[in-house]
């Protein structure tokens, strides 16, 4: 097993599943979206990026395999991002093996790196609320509400909370306030999008960025969106039938020399951590595992 340890958080990896728990001072996006198990199948890459302070440890997902990515659409920072991990000077080594660890797993499942067709992580648990700004959006699975705050405008305010049910909404949207432009949360009923701005529409949040917590109003639209009825049918695909993430895996190596690359560059690692073996030693006999596959 590999683990790092952080006050940013703590990242495990078993073989099969890297477990994120964010740390006590992480990220309020982080914090409200809790221990995260991504299975292998989902990972597309991993990567240590260094810096005179340390570095980050970079999980890349495979697009479309976690609904809170999707819903950001690469609109999160660093520090507001799960699969990020600030690494500190000394554990920049710990850092490299980990990232050793993932992509060996990842060549012997010879997992592909492209899209899949339905998502592989179960997204934010329910009930799940976030935003700022001028109101407060939550959702229970089949009901958004968006409670206003004093901040928010008449228009708003006259008619008291909105509630939307799943089955009247036909889209979400979410985008952070960059530099001096407001932000937003945006749920599009099926009756059409309203054409006033968010500061003035009773189905959107205005995000002003005065919080980081404004940014959990993502995890509010990652868990509508998943559960549209698009969304859904990928989701409630039986496991037996065709999907695009299976056509594109390459063909697997017969079980027993899959299984005999797996014991042996277990056995390897072992050494290798016990100081049996170098690390030169340890990457070379790694690497003319991995060539005989």
């Amino acid at each position: 097993m590999a683990e790092i340890i952080q006050r940013d958080g703590t990242w495990t990896f078993d073989g099969g599943t890297v477990r994120i728990v964010p740390g006590g001072k992480a990220h309020p996006l982080r914090q409200q979206l809790g221990e995260i198990a991504v299975p292998v199948q989902a990972v597309a890459g991993i990567s240590f990026e260094p810096d005179r302070k340390g570095g980050r440890l970079r999980l890349r997902l495979r697009g479309g395999a976690c609904p809170v990515l999707r819903a950001a659409d690469g609109r999160l920072k660093d520090g507001a991002d799960p699969y990020v991990l600030t690494v500190e000077k000394d554990r920049t080594g710990v850092a490299e093996y980990f990232v050793d660890e993932v992509r060996n797993a990842l060549l012997i499942e010879q997992v592909p790196d492209g899209p899949v067709d339905r998502f592989l992580l179960p997204g934010p648990a329910l009930p799940v609320s976030g935003g700022g700004g001028d109101g407060t959006a939550s959702f229970d699975g089949e009901t958004v509400r968006l409670t206003w705050n004093w901040k928010a405008e008449e228009s708003k305010t006259a008619g008291g909370p909105t509630v939307l049910p799943l089955s009247r909404i036909a889209g979400v949207r979410w985008l952070p306030s960059i530099g001096l432009e407001n932000g937003y949360l945006r749920f599009e009923p099926v009756d059409g999008p309203s054409s006033a701005p968010p500061k003035y529409d009773t189905y959107a949040l205005d995000l002003w960025g005065l919080s980081k917590k404004e940014y959990t109003a993502v995890l509010v639209a990652a868990a509508v969106m998943m559960r549209l009825p698009g969304a859904r049918a990928a989701l409630d695909a039986p496991e037996t039938a065709p999907s695009l993430a299976k056509a594109a895996e390459p063909v697997a190596p017969p079980a027993g020399d899959h299984d005999a690359l797996l014991r042996r560059l277990r056995e390897l690692g072992e050494l290798h951590r016990a100081g049996v073996l170098t690390d030169e030693e340890f990457s070379t006999a790694k690497q003319a595992v991995l060539r005989s596959m």
